[in-house]
């Protein structure tokens, strides 16, 4: 069994930073995907960035402006958000893909607003 917990989440203005960090509990290996997914009202939760093995994905709203990390050996995930978006407003879910089972955190809200 796989837990998850997020911090890092808040209210930020339009051009803003914002570190978002997941620490697992149970056993990940580096081969496992880890990765942030968001989720805005109204909409579908989508996914932000994703890291395995050293590689990365993002999605394309967000790319050169976030940067996902992860530390194998303390098993945390972090996204680092930075020239932040009203549109980047969305509670914030941290993933692990451990051989096709998912686990999610319980989610951080991010706000960007003035």
């Amino acid at each position: 069994q796989v837990q998850l917990v997020e911090s890092g989440g808040g209210l930020v203005h339009p051009g803003g930073s914002l570190r978002l960090s997941c620490t697992a509990s149970g056993n990940i290996f580096s081969s496992n995907a880890m990765g942030w997914y968001r989720q805005a009202p109204g909409k579908r939760r989508e996914l932000v960035a994703t890291i395995a093995s050293g590689s990365t994905n993002y999605a394309d709203s967000v790319k050169g402006r976030f940067t996902i990390s992860r530390d194998n050996v303390k098993n945390t995930v972090d996204l680092q958000m930075i020239s932040l978006k009203p549109e980047d407003t969305a509670v914030y879910y941290c993933n692990v893909n451990r051989w096709g089972v998912v686990y999610w955190g319980q989610g951080t809200q991010v706000t960007v607003s003035s």
